[in-house]
């Protein structure tokens, strides 16, 4: 699903191509991908740390540690996290460039407070993308 924009589509004014390998991600496959990374930091804190799925109070950060730590490590060696490979969609820094750490430290913390997730440009990145200067896009 494309949004539609003043200059045509998302990632344009970024000079990135309409559809195919490195055009914008879509929401809805960005959304999936980030649902599965959740989930997979939620089944790795309930088999390591015991922490169950409807638990309160302090032990419920430890899947978003967890979740911090794979988007890092993940996003800076490798482009992608488990859910977007998953997706064959990976995170690109300025002109195609690979996230350096700054970028996946800030990109992650900005992700980890949820609000900036959710507000987005007319290219469809959000603001954990914007503020660090990456893009999710097609692989």
């Amino acid at each position: 699903m494309e949004l539609p924009t003043q200059e045509g589509y998302p990632g344009q004014r970024l000079g990135m191509p309409r559809s195919g390998r490195g055009s914008i991600a879509s929401f809805g496959r960005r959304l999936i991908a980030v649902t599965i990374d959740w989930l997979a930091c939620k089944l790795v804190a309930y088999a390591v740390f015991h922490v169950g799925f409807g638990e309160t109070g302090a032990r419920t950060f430890v899947p978003l540690g967890i979740f911090a730590v794979e988007n890092i490590l993940l996003i800076w060696t490798g482009g992608a996290t488990l859910g977007q490979r998953l997706l064959r969609m990976r995170v690109i820094g300025q002109a195609g460039h690979r996230v350096n750490l700054v970028q996946a430290v800030t990109r992650t913390f900005l992700l980890c407070l949820f609000v900036p997730a959710v507000i987005w440009d007319k290219d469809g990145r959000s603001l954990h993308d914007k503020v660090p200067n990456t893009a999710i896009v097609n692989a």
